[in-house]
């Protein structure tokens, strides 16, 4: 069956892209959908152990995941 662009994108329902701009001190994290819909607020954490068991730690009660 072929299947045009729209439709492959339509079957898409539960992707969710992490971006994370990785910074010398701080990084900040913001999360979208497939569309490209935001998804919350961005997130800043500190550049180390605790930081980032911080942000695993955040993003599931921030992003709902």
């Amino acid at each position: 069956m072929l299947s045009t662009q729209n439709e492959r994108i339509n079957q898409i329902t539960s992707t969710l892209i992490v971006g994370v701009d990785i910074a010398k001190f701080k990084h900040v994290a913001r999360a979208q959908n497939y569309r490209g819909v935001e998804l919350g607020r961005p997130i800043t954490f500190e550049n180390n152990r605790e930081g980032f068991e911080l942000f695993v730690n955040l993003k599931g009660h921030h992003y709902g995941i």
